[in-house]
């Protein structure tokens, strides 16, 4: 049985970083080709006993280039076209941590009839393993836009995703707030916002702007490779907000609390 720390991480990459191949095989117009004609299910799944299903999974509906997301959720077997089947979410998690060798390599199923899908799939997959690990931003702009972008979603999908499973933390935090909208944003790109809702215990991550209201705080960007440079760690925060590199729109004190469970979610997901 998982300890209450590996389900957490788990947590993380089914519902933070796994959704995050339909933006990338969207957004990507090499990899957005390849599924113009594809109809298939693909499943990322890890066995544990305490399962409902006596597994956690992700699974994606792809029909000619357009992915729906199942985030957390386990389809039949007799629909699933391809899976990568873990033995334990251990082995998951280690996979998807970059431990990647024999011990940690999932069963690969459907591969025989749908070899070109999982060979598609794969390559998303890495191209996400790629975003995610790098250690210095990107020369290329379309490169660095979309791992913001993923940075993002990743981020405040993760302290949702925290919060709906009890992480002590941040359920107190969600718990004694309330409405209260913080947001994550570079300056002239909406397109690459993300924001996260929260109010007494329940929380909603949401991708773009928050139109409905202003949020109640924004850590913002002047750019791309200001965003990376903090979310890499490689740029100073205390220089980089002297200099205005990061702007917070609202009180100090609530950006470093914020700031602080996004940090929660990136040491689950490293």
């Amino acid at each position: 049985m998982a300890s209450r720390e590996d389900i957490f991480t788990n947590k993380i990459f089914l519902c933070g970083a796994l959704p995050l191949m339909k933006t990338i095989a969207t957004d990507v117009p090499d990899l957005a080709k390849k599924f113009e004609h594809t109809h298939a299910v693909v499943q990322i799944s890890a066995k544990d006993p305490e399962a409902p299903a006596g597994k956690y999974a992700t699974h994606f509906v792809i029909n000619s280039g357009v992915w729906e997301v199942h985030a957390d959720k386990v389809s039949d077997d007799e629909h699933t076209d391809v899976e990568l089947a873990f033995k334990s979410v251990e082995q998951m998690n280690a996979f998807f941590k970059g431990k990647i060798g024999p011990a940690t390599l999932p069963k690969m199923k459907g591969i025989a009839k749908n070899f070109g899908t999982f060979l598609s799939f794969m390559m998303v997959l890495l191209k996400m393993s790629s975003l995610l690990t790098a250690t210095e931003a990107p020369e290329d702009e379309d490169t660095q836009k979309l791992m913001v972008k993923c940075f993002f979603y990743l981020l405040t999908s993760g302290i949702s995703t925290l919060n709906k499973q009890g992480h002590p933390e941040i359920k107190e935090w969600t718990t004694k707030s309330p409405d209260r909208v913080y947001a994550l944003a570079v300056n002239d790109h909406p397109e690459v916002s993300a924001f996260l809702r929260i109010k007494a215990g329940k929380s909603r991550a949401g991708r773009g702007e928050y139109k409905r209201a202003m949020p109640f705080f924004t850590l913002r960007f002047d750019s791309f490779k200001s965003a990376l440079g903090t979310l890499l760690g490689t740029d100073d925060m205390l220089d980089a907000t002297k200099n205005g590199r990061i702007i917070m729109d609202g009180g100090p004190e609530f950006g470093a609390q914020f700031g602080g469970f996004l940090l929660v979610v990136g040491d689950y997901a490293k």
